[in-house]
């Protein structure tokens, strides 16, 4: 009988583990995207017109608002967003 309730407990954990691990797949990023717009980055790897940009210590994919190159090394703008691709401008 004791091992009918250890098998059950045991089950019971590892199933609560198992919904746990699922939901926290799908729970959204609190990165805080939104309040990224108006902040100042440094492009990484050059936008010619997509690259990526250094911002709060993160790195993010990121393309140039006006479709132009926009060297390394250069402090950016942002302007939008499009999903996780971050629109700058110098």
């Amino acid at each position: 009988m004791r091992w009918v309730l250890f098998i059950f407990i045991v089950g019971a954990c590892l199933a609560l583990l198992l919904i746990v691990a699922a939901m926290s797949r799908h729970k959204k990023s609190a990165t805080g995207e939104i309040h990224l717009v108006g902040s100042r980055a440094r492009v990484d790897a050059e936008l010619a017109p997509e690259g990526t940009v250094l911002i709060q210590g993160e790195l993010w994919r990121a393309r140039s608002a006006d479709g132009s190159s926009i060297a390394s090394h250069t402090i950016v703008e942002v302007v939008g967003l499009s999903g996780y691709l971050l629109l700058v401008e110098r």
